[in-house]
């Protein structure tokens, strides 16, 4: 048995836009939050900052725990290829002390193909994942029913 992972993950918005990494696979483009997994010995914090590095290549300034998701792989529709995954999800409110800083990073997750600013009153157009925080996207930000999702994506 797999130990759960443990992870954390940004979400930024600027101007009416979220900052969304840019993701592709079999089923086509999709995008998620910045961020990913913590390491051992590293605060949520700590491991959110390093893999926005990583990922957006630019410091993000993390602010209040927006919610907690956890996804279980076998009960939702990746069940195939996630049958034996368990991830704890931990979501912060992040601003970006340098704005115009977003560049490659130093390391992508293996589907990455880009970053990219998604405007808010155009979510629903897009294939945001995980696709239950879409109902809580305001014209102004995000506003969580509550600070535990559950299991879903």
């Amino acid at each position: 048995m797999r130990p759960i992972r443990t992870a954390a993950r940004a979400l930024i918005i600027l101007q009416g836009k979220l900052l969304a990494i840019k993701m592709r696979d079999h089923s086509g483009i999709f995008y998620i939050l910045p961020g990913g997994g913590q390491h051992h010995g590293e605060t949520l914090v700590q491991g959110l900052q390093r893999e926005c590095l990583e990922e957006i290549g630019t410091d993000v300034e993390v602010g209040e725990l927006l919610y907690v998701r956890e996804y279980i792989g076998k009960n939702h529709q990746f069940s195939k290829d996630h049958r034996s995954f368990h991830q704890l999800e931990s979501v912060f409110r992040c601003s970006l002390p340098n704005p115009n800083g977003i560049g490659p990073g130093t390391e992508h997750d293996k589907k990455q193909i880009g970053v990219e600013w998604v405007a808010l009153d155009e979510l629903h157009k897009h294939r945001l994942l995980p696709e239950a925080i879409k109902p809580f996207f305001t014209k102004e930000g995000f506003e969580p029913s509550s600070n535990y999702l559950g299991d879903v994506n």
